[in-house]
């Protein structure tokens, strides 16, 4: 089982409320906001260094994110943020899905990297699994890919499935999950071409590639509110 993180450990359990400011957004309201604000606007602009934890039941999830703005100082302008790093310093920001966080840091000084100390992660070497995605930094850029568990699951699911009918599979493949990230697209065509493999062998015809949902939605990460597609 992993450590919990430094700050539930050494920091104390009352968060200091006073002269806190209530606009820094840190609560994703889904899923697929929360992939999207990480892997996008986060790990894409140089925010690498994270812990990841759960808040514990006896904790409320409010007072954990409010602790963790005030003992990090993350309500902050874009502009101070900019001149921070100017400065050398990291620049650091928090984010929650239900009981699980990210705390993610960008290079620099900043009391984070003493604090959280040992359970620091690398995304480009240590990808953050949650809800069934790995999301990680490869060759300069932002991957954000179905787990290797999970899609080995998936795709044995669908393969063993490969002879039923052709609308119950595309029912099956139009329900999936997952955001088409260019290499979920990938993994959703291999298994698609994977079983209409399977379907050609026992002279079945093919299931449409239409069934596969490869445009992205974009949402408003922290309000749930779909804006438009990719």
């Amino acid at each position: 089982m992993n450590q919990p993180p430094l700050s539930f450990r050494a920091a104390s359990d009352k968060p200091v409320l006073c002269g806190m400011r209530r606009d820094y957004k840190c609560v994703a309201s889904n899923l697929t906001g929360f992939v999207q604000q990480v892997a996008v606007s986060y790990v894409k602009n140089g925010y690498w260094f994270y812990v990841a934890g759960s808040i514990p039941d006896s904790k409320e999830p409010a007072a954990v994110d409010a602790k963790f703005i005030k003992l990090y100082d993350l309500d902050v302008s874009k502009f101070t943020r900019c001149r921070q790093r100017k400065a050398g310093m990291a620049s650091v920001q928090y984010i929650r899905l239900g009981r699980f966080f990210l705390l993610m840091a960008t290079h620099g000084e900043h009391l984070f990297f003493a604090r959280e100390g040992k359970v620091i992660r690398d995304v480009r070497r240590i990808p953050i699994r949650v809800g069934g995605y790995s999301i990680s930094h490869r060759l300069g850029k932002v991957s954000v890919r179905i787990a290797g568990p999970d899609y080995r699951v998936i795709k044995e699911g669908f393969l063993g499935r490969a002879l039923n009918a052709s609308h119950r599979l595309e029912s099956a493949f139009s329900n999936l999950p997952f955001e088409p990230y260019a290499p979920v697209r990938s993994q959703l065509l291999a298994m698609w071409r994977a079983v209409n493999h399977r379907r050609a062998l026992a002279g079945l015809p093919r299931i449409e590639r239409a069934c596969l949902r490869l445009h992205r939605r974009i949402v408003r990460p922290f309000a749930g509110e779909v804006a438009k597609k990719k």
